[in-house]
């Protein structure tokens, strides 16, 4: 088998242990160092010194990254591989060392490579997990809060939108403070712009929904969770002032272009481009960058027969951020993705359904991206304008099932 590489090292990352197997020529040195930053220098000088062409190592939890940012800095070329790629290569890794058999792939190039992007997008990636981490805290917290007040039979959240609006807020901690809740006092607030005027609720409803009777220990509880709630929204809006000032002019610009994709805020924009970036050119075509995000059927054809085959687990933060984006767009009646939608719900259910908008959301984007085009909706009718005389001759022996006769006549200019 012919070798890619002169010079290689294959190194096996652990928690405090770094095993490097570097092969130049005919020899195979095998050396130890410790994860500390001044280690892992030790070991890019040494690569660096040695002339190492390339360097090859599993991804590995999160151990990896501080010895690929020592590489980083030092220049010295690394490639992170997932480890299912080098498990398919039948070969004695039981009998060798780990670093020694990841050498010996690297040098005969049997390595694929995974997409690693580059600091800045790093950083910008870790910024929106973290915000997508408070979030999700948040909402749980929220969760909490509905729980308690329903001990206590407060029934807000059937009367009110959001429990975690203003107007609820305030109206919560008016009975935190043990203030009784009338429709004179609803006036009161309202006047003082405590509570909304724009509440659907009268306010005897709002009286009633508020009728409960909270002890102490859940009085307690309660005004933990909402000041807890209200610190959790802080760090949350300054990480997305953090966010917006991190985000490159390009990036900003791409953000701006795939919102007017129907579904897409500025939440799930954010995550997007950090996780895919504003470079194409890394994604060969759609359909890679959508078996890597996890949003496509897997492929499980034998025989010209296609098998039932789940998607990949592909990228949490980006598969999470299109199928919220998939959630909202279908329910913007007059768009393509709400015809898919219902196209594909009536034969598969509905999370099949949300997955296959999230991939065509995500192939919207790659084309924006990559082409530098606007985004054009097919609109809701685009499934109505195949096979038209098909459906119809469908429909009229339905009507015709039912005991009716009708007559048929094509108009011109349908409007697409």
């Amino acid at each position: 088998m012919n070798k890619v590489y002169g010079k290689c090292c294959g190194i096996d990352v652990h928690k405090k242990i770094i095993v490097a197997c570097f092969i130049h020529g005919r020899k195979q040195e095998i050396r130890e160092f410790g994860a500390t930053t001044k280690e892992l220098t030790k070991l890019a000088m040494w690569l660096k010194e040695g002339e190492c062409e390339m360097t090859a190592m599993e991804s590995t939890g999160s151990y990896w990254k501080p010895v690929f940012n020592i590489f980083e800095v030092y220049g010295v070329k690394a490639m992170i591989v997932n480890a299912r790629h080098m498990k398919a290569v039948p070969g004695r890794k039981t009998d060798v060392k780990d670093a020694a058999w990841i050498a010996d792939l690297l040098q005969h190039g049997l390595l694929k490579a995974s997409y690693i992007p580059d600091k800045d997008q790093r950083e910008l990636r870790e910024m929106v997990q973290y915000r997508k981490s408070l979030t999700e805290q948040r909402a749980a917290e929220l969760n909490r809060l509905q729980k308690i007040l329903e001990g206590g039979n407060i029934k807000l959240s059937g009367t009110v939108h959001e429990i975690d609006g203003m107007s609820s807020i305030n109206l919560i901690r008016a009975l935190l403070r043990g203030e009784t809740i009338d429709e004179e006092k609803i006036i009161e607030m309202r006047e003082a712009k405590l509570v909304s005027n724009r509440l659907k609720a009268s306010d005897q409803e709002l009286v009633d929904s508020l009728e409960g009777v909270l002890s102490r220990a859940q009085k307690i509880i309660i005004c933990e969770l909402l000041n807890h709630m209200e610190e959790i929204e802080k760090h949350i809006q300054k990480l997305t002032k953090e966010i917006d000032a991190m985000m490159k002019p390009e990036e900003k610009e791409a953000k701006k272009a795939i919102m007017e994709i129907p579904g897409i805020g500025d939440i799930n924009a954010d995550a997007i481009i950090a996780v895919i970036g504003t470079d194409m050119s890394r994604f060969p075509d759609s359909g890679h960058i959508s078996s890597w995000a996890g949003v496509c059927p897997g492929n499980n054809e034998s025989a010209k027969k296609r098998r039932k085959q789940k998607t990949n687990k592909g990228n949490q933060l980006l598969k999470s951020a299109l199928v919220v984006s998939a959630n909202s767009a279908v329910n913007v009646k007059k768009s393509y993705f709400y015809a898919q939608y219902q196209r594909i719900m009536a034969h598969r259910g509905k999370k099949k359904a949300l997955v296959a908008v999230a991939h065509s959301i995500l192939i919207a984007v790659y084309h924006i991206l990559k082409d530098g085009v606007p985004f054009k909706d097919l609109g809701a009718n685009y499934y109505n304008q195949f096979n038209r005389e098909k459906k119809a001759n469908a429909l009229i022996k339905k009507i015709a099932s039912l005991g009716y006769k009708v007559n048929v006549t094509a108009i011109t200019d349908t409007v697409a």
